[in-house]
């Protein structure tokens, strides 16, 4: 892993915060339901930064946003609940400002002693935070009164908005430890991996994935795909699929993939992996029956009807129903290349892992996903060397949260289009913005 240019901004470690006023973005957009925090992963993520800061003997102050609010006074989507939550982790009071500018932050900004915390209420109250305003930048720093600026919300920096872009072009703008992690640690894997590398692609939508694919396709080993996004390529194959969800505007560029993936076939020692089973229902809530549909082999059901020869209706998605699920087959497939690797990529869920069993049955679209997570990281690896895994995207790191599984796994992204964005190759705009080591 030499070739890897090492992280290039300064750090919290580089710079005296001594008896500063430190202005710290975090990402505590955490799910939150009744004034319940539900998951507080990225919370606890952020505690290695707030507590090194504390102990420079600093005053801390700390924004970030949560949701979509409708504006100011939208109490679902307060930061207060993640003000006590963090409160609790560091077993240390942290005050709460109910807005992030005007008097009331000004006064208690100046009562803060140095060792104390106060958060502020939620960025995206204020409609300029999103177009990167450098009037409201300078209004957050002088009702603040910081100094430095840290930037640790890994899950923000794709975006260039004030408190990721403007506030690091007004003070000197330093990274905390989660951002250096994440950077350094996606950067490491997809510039220099441990081969082979299997990645796994998942998710909704194909449109949001084009980029990562056609990257791991020149970089990785194996390629497989998952989640409602294979239905895409599925479509492109040929294959009749009911009332799946489809993307038919990104048919031809999924079309575009498949040919890329194709070549490199021929070329080298590289496989792109489509399902080729599926799991079928009537709809996605879990009370209807559910089967299984052998889309290419057609062995399953030539077993299955012999001496006969199978009905039709065995090997083919019904007018009637969707795919909501990788298939056994697929996933034993994918899961013997995971098994030969030495790096995992695994961005997107299999299946609609969100849909709970019923009746005491197990949860009917998550079978794809818990097969390869158990090559990943089960007992049925402990023969060899584990795989690193990198995990990333939204709905990945949910279900990895709640299946309590994040502690098995190399790296948990706490950023889903971040982690997407850079393990596409793509710049990151608040990581760009902040000092270099050099300068």
């Amino acid at each position: 892993m030499g070739r890897h240019l090492a992280f290039n901004k300064k750090t919290i470690r580089d710079w005296d915060l001594h008896g500063k006023t430190v202005l710290l973005r975090t990402d505590y957009n955490v799910p939150v339901e009744k004034g319940t925090i539900t998951d507080d992963y990225r919370i606890r993520q952020s505690l290695p930064t707030v507590k090194y800061i504390l102990e420079q003997n600093t005053k801390l102050i700390i924004i970030s946003h949560l949701g979509r609010p409708t504006g100011p006074g939208d109490t679902a989507n307060s930061l207060r609940p993640v003000a006590k939550r963090l409160s609790d982790l560091l077993d240390k009071k942290v005050e709460f400002a109910p807005d992030c500018i005007g008097q009331q932050v000004k006064d208690m900004a100046a009562k803060l002693e140095p060792g104390q915390i106060l958060m502020l209420e939620n960025l995206r109250f204020h409609p300029e935070e999103e177009k990167d305003d450098s009037e409201f930048a300078k209004q957050i720093i002088a009702d603040t009164g910081s100094e430095i600026f840290v930037q640790d919300g890994f899950g923000v920096v794709h975006r260039a908005h004030a408190s990721t872009d403007a506030i690091a072009r007004q003070l000197p703008a330093l990274a905390g430890f989660l951002l250096e992690k994440e950077v350094d640690t996606i950067t490491r894997v997809m510039e220099d991996p441990a081969k082979p590398l299997t990645a796994l692609v998942g998710g909704a939508k194909v449109s949001d994935k084009i980029d990562i694919l056609n990257r791991l396709i020149d970089i990785a080993d194996c390629v497989a795909v998952g989640g409602a996004m294979a239905n895409n390529f599925l479509v492109a194959q040929g294959h009749s699929l009911g009332q799946s969800l489809v993307e038919k505007d990104a048919l031809a560029e999924t079309k575009k993939i498949l040919a890329k993936a194709e070549k490199a076939e021929r070329e080298r020692n590289f496989n792109f992996l489509v399902p080729v089973d599926v799991v079928v229902s009537t709809n996605m809530d879990g009370t209807k029956p559910t089967r299984v549909v052998d889309l290419v082999s057609h062995s399953l059901d030539d077993i299955e009807a012999y001496p006969k020869k199978p009905n039709h209706k065995t090997y083919s998605v019904l007018a009637n129903e969707l795919v909501l699920d990788i298939g056994p087959m697929s996933a034993y497939q994918i899961a013997g290349a995971i098994r030969m690797a030495n790096t995992v990529v695994w961005n997107g869920t299999c299946g609609v892992t969100e849909t709970r069993g019923i009746a005491g049955a197990a949860a009917p679209f998550s079978h794809g996903t818990a097969i390869v997570v158990e090559a990943m990281i089960g007992p049925s690896n402990r023969h060899q060397n584990k795989p690193f895994t990198l995990v990333g995207g939204g709905d990945t790191v949910g279900y990895v949260e709640q299946a309590k599984l994040v502690e098995d796994f190399g790296h948990v992204s706490t950023g889903g289009g971040a982690s997407l964005e850079l393990m596409s190759g793509h710049s990151l705009p608040g990581v760009d913005v902040l000092w270099n080591k050099d300068g």
